[in-house]
């Protein structure tokens, strides 16, 4: 409210030139996608992907492919989803619940345990100890509602490490694991991965590509901004906050006022609402430093998930939402990375109210042992 009727916004003291070949360079598509996306852990969902013993999904953005379920057991794990016989996908579908496991090459068959329980004409095939032909387990871990796993079977996944222990205690605040899964939209996008990220670094750009659509639900350019070691937190001012200012204080509600926004190291986008959750994660294409593709998923509180009529309402809300990404947001990233690839802009340029685009870049070029931008005090070239 003080920045509101100051006009202050976030602040990030200089302007930072990021070169435009981050977006187009193969040999740096490859670096990340071995750093980041193979050699590090990755938030896959949340608890409410496997709502029961027995249900699973599926991952193949990643160059591991991944199957994950709830055990019967009610554990979280997750494997390579390939059949330890011949090396076969095992499960194709996305999502789904079952006791069993069957590759349709040779019907081997596997509990929600990983367990090899069922090998046909065994008599046949030879002597085979069970015990050691089941599914490869990868490093898993539950926290907070949340769903990590590595997708290296020698990797580890260090939480504590990985989103600083006051991040941890701010997302345990959440209760994300009473969210239950709602739907999804998946589109496959002309630009690099990280302008997907960068879309959702500031609000700068609200009165203008969003004027008839965000715009009318948010004050743009006027932001709270935070971070934690590789992660952030945004928080993104709604115009609800206005009727807040005659409530006392013990009434006020932060989704109400705001819409968090948690950027979680490499490729997510963690944004909680009033009584629903939105889910983004941007994944590199295998071929094309120019191309990736953003899977957008809902979640909602049980409350929701119980009235017919509320979910459809809401779903019909959510898919909005993404739409305004992939028609505007998204439109915009393509529009960055045809000109990237022209190779005539050389740089694009990070504004002082753009903070988190300063903190992404540099975040990855840390990681990926590259000099970071420089802050600059002016915007002479």
């Amino acid at each position: 409210m003080t920045r509101l009727d100051a006009g202050v916004n976030v602040d990030a003291g200089g302007f930072r030139y990021n070169p435009t070949s981050v977006y187009v360079d193969p040999e740096l598509a490859e670096k990340e996608r071995k750093t980041f996306f193979q050699d590090h852990p990755q938030l896959l969902g949340l608890s409410g992907d496997l709502p029961t013993s027995n249900s699973f999904f599926t991952v193949n953005d990643l160059k591991t492919p991944i199957l994950a379920t709830r055990d019967e057991g009610g554990n979280f794990r997750a494997f390579v989803n390939s059949c330890s016989h011949r090396g076969a996908v095992l499960e194709e579908e996305e999502r789904g619940e079952t006791r069993r496991f069957t590759c349709r090459f040779h019907r081997w068959t596997y509990g929600t345990d990983g367990t090899l329980v069922g090998v046909p004409k065994s008599e046949h095939f030879g002597n085979l100890d069970t015990n050691c032909f089941g599914l490869i387990e990868l490093p898993s871990e539950e926290r907070h509602g949340l769903l990590w796993i590595h997708p290296d079977p020698e990797g580890a996944i260090d939480l504590e490490e990985q989103l600083g222990e006051n991040l941890d205690a701010e997302l345990a605040l959440w209760n994300f694991e009473e969210l239950q899964y709602l739907t999804q939209d998946t589109y496959k996008i002309d630009c690099n991965w990280k302008l997907a990220m960068d879309t959702f670094g500031e609000t700068y750009h609200f009165s203008a590509l969003h004027s008839e659509t965000l715009n009318l639900q948010f004050h743009g350019n006027v932001q709270c901004y935070d971070t934690y070691g590789r992660n952030h937190r945004m928080l993104l001012c709604k115009r609800d906050i206005d009727g807040m200012r005659d409530q006392p204080e013990s009434e006020w509600n932060i989704t109400t006022a705001a819409l968090p926004v948690y950027w979680l190291f490499p490729n997510v986008q963690l944004m909680p609402g009033a009584g629903i959750l939105f889910l983004v994660r941007a994944y590199p294409d295998k071929e094309r430093p120019g191309r990736h593709v953003s899977r957008i998923h809902f979640y909602v509180r049980p409350e929701i998930f119980e009235s017919n009529e509320i979910k459809e309402m809401v779903k019909m809300a959510s898919q909005n939402f993404a739409e305004i990404i992939r028609d505007e947001d998204y439109m915009m990233s393509a529009s960055q990375q045809r000109s990237a690839e022209s190779g005539v802009i050389e740089h694009s340029i990070f504004g002082r109210n753009e903070p988190a685009l300063h903190h992404y870049h540099n975040t990855y070029r840390k990681m990926l042992g590259m000099e970071l931008l420089p802050l600059v005090e002016t915007s002479d070239r």
